[in-house]
């Protein structure tokens, strides 16, 4: 029942046979409570609102894919019109199709969810073969392929890559004779993952889009649809693995115990048709039905429910939603998790002067991370700090850098304290520990958490920003910005980066807003790609994608609607022909060489 495993860092580690989790109940309380992982999503929203809440009668659909905010922009946006094809819309350069936007007969779009596809495969080496490993009893061969790589001014280097029955060795352990390798599911031969858009770009119908879906064997995402038959759509996509002895939560031999049997069924994963609300939205937050037969078959982790709770709270508000509505809520910076935090300033007295106007202005702040608000630099900072002292005490000193606390998680732990907050020096962790909640004691270890974190945001500020609370303004260069350098800009002279580079803009909302500007001062990722389609009329779609839609620094499209992108704006992504010839800037025609 004991099984050990190696580390890449040489070190031991034991798991007990209830590592291995099958049963839903067991999954459900890791989820809720002992993980605690927290990442830099590059996640997305999108949502689709029936015609019976629509001004116009039709289905809307918007979508905001949040990337990397990069140069060149990641995606391209295109209109590809041939005999059977009038798709226009976003996607990659590399990746074949639009993977969002629409043909004439509906529209699509895309958020992660959370699948686990991959594993982490541990194997026993021949101790005098390293290049055989045991599978089911036998030393089995790696396969090989060996690369020539050539370097500039340099010889050729050769590499040799290995691969197990599994996939591809990504660390050998010559001193414990162990080895690693990864499975990915949407890796296996035949896979195709994205050519899935092809399908898609094609379809008429829900049906269409559910029977496209079903070839779609990314890694995981929520798609949406919407059809001129006023139709809305959701199904999850992409390739699952079947682990019946297994949860895939932790490292497991490779010697044949633990195999995947089989995928699951892309159309068992959750969908719905025209839901009753009359709209559905994801932001990578946690959607499962709570019904979901097949529970052992979703991920451990999820983001922050705050963009997806954000986008539900407005859209439950409103009946007859308009496309102006939709851009106000795609380019929303209403924080959720303000609203659950400023109030418990109220039970804190701070310290310093500057602490107590700035305890003043928040008061009396609407909770909009507005890039012209000096409540939101205020409370920026200050959950910044939050963040950074709540993993400096809860997080072990050996797992710093590898997992961080929720937010969420945070925020509930600040709502009901308990003994968190209470300090322990028996204690390697200070929580979280018993519980005692409604204890004097533990509200003040509480309250002390949160003025020592807000003082500490009042130092940074006036250090950073000077003693005039008014120069605390959100958006600035200095605070939160979006600037864009070029891939080669550590190679480049000043007059080049001049030149190549953008910005800085200033820029509003957080991670947790539905316009998601993630990362800290500098905006490093968001909603770097937007569409939102009335299916009314396919001519009142917007879109906006930044820089513009050129590499070449030389092109006036390099970086045009990187201003109008850094102000939330966008323009009209016309689709019939006459209305394209109305704003035609160039013509060019290629010809086969005769």
């Amino acid at each position: 029942n004991i099984l050990e495993l190696y580390t890449v860092s040489h070190r031991t580690v034991t798991f007990k046979k209830e590592d291995f989790i099958t049963d839903a109940s067991s999954l459900s309380a890791i989820r809720s409570e002992q993980y605690l992982i927290s990442e830099e999503y590059d996640g997305s929203n999108n949502w689709i609102i029936s015609g019976k809440r629509t001004a116009s009668g039709s289905p809307i659909l918007a979508n905001d894919p949040h990337r990397s905010i990069a140069l060149p922009s990641l995606r391209y946006m295109v209109h590809l019109v041939a005999p059977g094809w009038n798709v226009i819309g976003g996607g990659e350069p590399v990746i074949p199709g639009v993977s969002i936007g629409h043909n004439e007969y509906g529209a699509w779009g895309l958020t992660i969810f959370e699948t686990d596809g991959e594993d982490l495969y541990v194997y026993d080496l021949n101790p005098s073969n390293l290049n055989q490993y045991k599978y089911k009893g036998k030393w089995k061969d790696m396969s090989e392929i060996k690369e020539t790589i050539a370097i500039k001014d340099s010889s050729d280097v050769e590499v040799s890559l290995k691969y197990t029955i599994h996939g591809p060795l990504t660390f050998i352990d010559s001193a414990n004779k162990k080895g690693y390798a990864v499975r990915c599911a949407w890796m296996e031969p035949g896979g195709a993952p994205y050519l899935a858009s092809l399908r898609v770009n094609q379809a008429k119908n829900w049906n269409d889009f559910r029977e496209a879906m079903s070839y779609s064997h990314i890694p995981g995402e929520n798609m949406i649809w919407a059809d001129r038959k006023n139709n809305i759509g959701w199904q999850v996509v992409g390739i699952n693995p079947i682990r019946k002895n297994f949860s895939g939560m932790v490292p497991v031999p490779g010697d044949g115990r633990f195999e995947w049997s089989g995928y699951q069924d892309i159309k068992q994963r959750p969908h719905e048709l025209n839901p009753k609300k009359g709209f559905l939205a994801t932001a990578n937050q946690h959607v499962t039905p709570s019904d979901y037969k097949y529970p052992n078959t979703i991920a451990y982790t999820w983001a922050d429910p705050y963009r997806g709770n954000r986008i539900n709270e407005v859209l439950a508000s409103e009946k007859s939603v308009t496309i102006e509505e939709t851009v106000s809520l795609q380019t929303d910076v209403t924080s959720l998790p303000a609203r659950m935090l400023v109030p418990m300033l109220k039970e804190i007295e701070p310290v310093s002067d500057l602490a107590k106007k700035a305890k003043a202005t928040l008061q009396n702040w609407n909770f909009e991370l507005d890039k012209n608000s000096v409540a939101a630099g205020i409370y920026a900072t200050w959950e910044r700090k939050l963040y950074t002292e709540a993993n400096a005490r809860f997080v072990p000193k050996d797992l710093t850098g590898l997992v961080s606390i929720q937010l969420s998680k945070l925020i509930g732990w600040l709502q009901n304290p308990g003994d968190r907050f209470i300090t322990n020096p028996s204690l390697k962790v200070p929580g979280p520990l018993k519980q005692t909640d409604g204890k004097k004691e533990s509200i003040q270890s509480r309250n002390e958490f949160l003025s020592t974190t807000f003082e500490n945001a009042i130092k940074e500020l006036s250090s950073k920003f000077g003693t005039d609370i008014n120069s605390w303004q959100y958006g600035q260069p200095k605070y939160k910005h979006a600037q864009l350098f070029h891939p080669l800009n550590a190679g480049l002279s000043e007059t080049q980066k001049d030149s190549l580079n953008l910005g800085p803009l200033p820029r509003g909302g957080n991670s947790h807003t539905p316009n998601a500007t993630g990362g800290t001062d500098r905006q490093m990722h968001g909603a770097s790609f937007r569409i939102i389609t009335d299916l009314s009329d396919w001519n009142k779609t917007l879109m906006i994608n930044t820089p513009g839609q050129s590499a070449d620094p030389r092109s006036k499209y390099y970086k045009n609607l990187f201003e109008l992108w850094a102000n939330d704006g966008y323009f009209p992504a016309y689709y019939t022909r006459d209305k394209i010839e109305t704003v035609t800037d160039e013509k060019f025609e290629l010809k086969p060489k005769e």
